[in-house]
């Protein structure tokens, strides 16, 4: 068995006159990935390994799960591959993640994460926010087997404020 846990960078900022893959985080967008780190922290993940997308505010985001997750800095990396926006090299990244990783954490970006777990989970969310997270469970042993699979759980900052 693998477990996915699939994360959309938090809510950014279009204020600064920077380049999209620089654009930094809203401070929404930094208190939301603060409350869902959080509440998934209490999920308790054995999490091997964090790959996230080296723009800023996908690194931005997995810093805030990685600090408040208590996680190894070491089972990081940052890939420029997963600045994608389809899908396709999303894909291929987690197909050539090691098979010794059981609970793999990605971060990314729309509409590559929607069009992910929408293709290879078995729950349809019309649009995953930012700072949401899904879970998929695959029964493989192998990464580059990935097929359909299970939705265990979303987590999406509107659930968890109050209204």
């Amino acid at each position: 068995m693998k477990k996915l846990i699939i994360v959309r960078h938090a809510k950014s900022s279009w204020e600064y006159d920077v380049i999209d893959h620089e654009r930094p985080l809203k401070s929404r967008g930094v208190s939301d990935a603060h409350l869902i780190s959080s509440i998934i922290q209490e999920e308790n993940f054995q999490i091997d390994k964090v790959i996230s997308s080296d723009a800023l505010r996908a690194k931005s985001t997995a810093e805030i799960f990685i600090e408040n997750l208590g996680l190894n800095p070491h089972l990081v990396g940052y890939i420029h591959k997963l600045y994608d926006f389809e899908g396709g090299n999303l894909l291929k990244v987690i197909k050539e993640c090691d098979d010794t990783v059981s609970c793999l954490m990605v971060f990314g970006h729309n509409h590559a994460i929607t069009n992910f777990v929408n293709t290879y989970g078995s729950q349809k969310i019309f649009n995953v926010p930012t700072s949401g997270v899904v879970v998929i469970e695959f029964d493989i042993l192998s990464w580059k087997d990935l097929n359909l699979g299970k939705t265990l759980k979303t987590f999406f900052p509107k659930s968890f404020k109050i209204q």
